[in-house]
């Protein structure tokens, strides 16, 4: 629907909130690898028999799936961070629109350049690997290596910039109501309720995307914290692990 709207009337969005719109490309892009397995097979994309498919030897198919969920996975992070910097220019430094849209073509050439030189290094590694639950090839599924290397260090450093330029934004613009409620005079109540309406409308976007990608983050800090002792109690039976957790994953947390 955003992409819809953005196409219909592309004047619409423009800088801060055009960002909004290439951020949902990403995730578009990222639902159709996970959608890719139902058109191809799941086996065919990230196994082969009960053997996990690598990208470096499997087929063609476990790359391009691979591609669509982490290179615009990863986009989509940057976009985000892109987003708040524009944000923070906007309400921070006051930018307008159109000296914000000046430097777009920096924005492009860091939101898919990025991307792509991450996605390179994966491959080279090489680090794509199956998912036989999810049936895709990903990132880290048999490598806990791979995993705090390509997926949750970027993820975090990526969530840690742009939350931070968006709390930039948000003390600039309460300074700015606290200035106008001091000023007062005609107007100033009205300049103030639209400030914070602003306030809102940024505030929960910036929820609705900080809460998911932080529970994501903590689930591959799960994952890669107990993995090993998952994989030797069902490699090594004889030895027993105490825990629970230590035992087997939780499964909800792991999907």
């Amino acid at each position: 629907m955003t992409l819809t709207t953005f196409l219909i009337d592309t004047e619409r969005f423009k800088y801060p909130e055009r960002p909004i719109v290439f951020l949902s490309a990403c995730y578009f892009m990222v639902s159709m690898g996970y959608l890719t397995k139902h058109f191809i097979g799941h086996e065919k994309v990230a196994c082969d028999g009960r053997v996990i498919k690598y990208s470096s030897t499997g087929q063609s198919s476990c790359t391009i799936v691979y591609l669509l969920v982490y290179y615009f996975g990863m986009a989509s992070s940057i976009w985000w961070v892109i987003l708040s910097f524009t944000w923070f220019l906007s309400a921070g430094l006051k930018w307008g629109n159109e000296a914000i849209s000046k430097i777009s073509h920096f924005f492009h050439l860091a939101a898919w350049l990025i991307p792509t030189l991450q996605s390179i290094s994966v491959l080279v590694h090489p680090a794509v690997d199956g998912d036989p639950l999810a049936g895709i090839c990903y990132v880290g599924n048999t490598s806990i290596e791979h995993l705090r290397n390509f997926v949750l260090a970027p993820y975090f450093v990526y969530l840690v910039i742009g939350t931070t330029f968006l709390l930039a934004g948000f003390v600039s613009l309460f300074r700015i109501r606290s200035v106008i409620k001091q000023q007062g005079g005609i107007g100033a109540g009205s300049k103030a309720d639209k400030l914070e309406k602003l306030m809102i409308r940024i505030g929960i976007f910036s929820v609705l995307y900080t809460v998911p990608a932080t529970i994501v983050i903590a689930c591959h800090l799960y994952e890669s914290n107990f993995h090993d002792d998952w994989m030797t109690t069902l490699a090594c039976p004889c030895v027993q692990q105490t825990d629970e957790w230590r035992r087997q994953p939780v499964y909800l947390i792991l999907m």
